[in-house]
């Protein structure tokens, strides 16, 4: 890169006092907090599912104003320490990929590129660790009204707000459903098939090979290609001036309980008791067939506490609007009302292009002239890696300083990612 390239970069924003911007969020900006009140229940078939309940979190210590809440399920598979790593990881992962000195809206803007660096950067020093485990990802950020959830694998979280609407706010990804999942993961150069023990026709659910998965995305999982990703689909919306509730669960209650009936279920009660009830529900329906976790989430703004009540028997008209799955290369736009319940989309992105999640604009200089990894968050000198946004291969018209900047091991992992890579750690079978 020459002299005149280097300059003509632009330079990162300046920091703000952290005195100057508590300031500002008390003077300038109205922010709603309503109360959250919320319940968890589980039972335990494998002893793999993990949650994370922090409704005390600070954007800014010391000033409550900046509260939010985080509240996550991690369902392990193939042992635990994913799951566990994971629960204890995740969170500061995201905080660190938060610019500095930013009011509330811009925050909530950064979020959902944030939860992507955080997903990624947690898969990478797990795997560095050399344990074969994987778990997925249900990550929930509550600021406000307003609902970010961040996912990999099949633990859902669905909203319910007055008057019965019931929102999807996570995708499924697992092969048997997902088409588009399917066709990524074979074109990144993993194999999808069922299992086959006896050479006759295959038996189970469609599983991805090397590792045999069911999962198209996961933390973890270093016996996989991978090709079964960590970037997780990110949906961001604003609830109704109603409020609302979340129901947060791994795939022991959606493999048994339909969005609609987790929801009907519990209506009218405390979160506590919804919870448990949510998990009796899911055994009387299927029994214990795998660990099942439940974590109920009730928003309620501060001038009411009323618990939604059981609405009357009609068309479930959201279905249309939240209940569909939406696939990868998503992105809705912005500012788009449903027409029941009031619930404001604010984003939606499930792309497995690393590139598309972070886009051209993210912070990558430093004010010393380093540059910043978009994932792993080391300074390096420019000459040792490449943009996100650069070719595999060096070429006279490429420009690699050019949007955010991957250290060469970030980088690798981008490649190993959309199969232009060898996975260092694919196996044969």
């Amino acid at each position: 890169m020459s002299q005149s390239e280097v300059s003509a970069v632009r330079p990162a924003p300046a920091l703000v006092p952290l005195a100057t911007l508590i300031g500002r969020e008390l003077r300038g900006e109205k922010v709603e907090k309503p109360s959250i009140k919320f319940g968890q229940a589980a039972l335990a078939k494998k002893g793999e599912d993990y949650f994370l309940i922090k409704p005390d979190c600070l954007r800014i210590p010391g000033n409550s104003s900046t509260s939010f809440s985080v509240f996550a399920i991690f369902d392990g598979h193939n042992g635990i320490s994913a799951a566990i790593f994971a629960k204890e990881n995740l969170l500061n992962h995201v905080m660190s990929a938060i610019p500095q000195g930013i009011d509330r809206e811009e925050w909530l803007q950064a979020l959902p590129r944030a939860l992507v660096v955080g997903f990624v950067k947690t898969d990478i020093e797990f795997q560095q660790k050399g344990e074969t485990s994987g778990t997925t990802a249900t990550f929930v950020i509550i600021d406000g009204l307003t609902v970010t959830v961040a996912s990999v694998g099949d633990s859902r979280c669905i909203l319910d707000t007055q008057g019965g609407a019931v929102s999807l706010l996570t995708v499924d990804h697992r092969l048997e459903e997902n088409v588009e999942e399917r066709e990524r993961v074979t074109a990144s150069g993993g194999e999808v098939g069922r299992l086959n023990a006896y050479g006759g026709a295959g038996v189970g659910p469609l599983r991805c090979w090397p590792g045999g998965l069911c999962l198209s995305r996961s933390i973890g999982d270093m016996d996989v290609g991978e090709y079964i990703v960590p970037i997780p689909h990110v949906k961001q919306v604003k609830l109704p001036n109603s409020g609302g509730r979340l129901i947060i669960a791994s795939d022991g209650i959606w493999d048994a309980l339909s969005s609609e009936m987790a929801a009907k279920s519990c209506r009218g009660l405390p979160a506590d008791l919804a919870a448990k009830l949510v998990v009796k529900e899911a055994l009387r329906s299927r029994g214990l067939k795998d660990d099942t976790t439940c974590l109920v989430v009730d928003i309620i703004p501060s001038e009411h506490f009323v618990v939604p009540p059981t609405p009357t028997k009609k068309p479930n008209i959201i279905t249309s609007l939240f209940g569909k799955k939406v696939l990868n290369s998503v992105n809705k736009s912005t500012n788009k009302l449903s027409s029941v319940g009031a619930v404001e989309e604010l984003f939606e992105e499930g792309s497995a292009m690393l590139a598309e999640r972070l886009g051209k604009d993210f912070p990558w200089k430093t004010n010393s002239e380093l540059f910043r990894c978009a994932i792993c968050q080391v300074d390096q000198p420019p000459g040792e890696g490449l943009s996100v946004n650069s070719g595999p291969f060096f070429s006279p018209t490429s420009k690699p300083w050019e949007g955010p900047f991957l250290c060469t091991n970030c980088r690798m992992k981008k490649d190993a990612m959309e199969g232009k890579r060898p996975s260092r750690h694919s196996v044969t079978t």
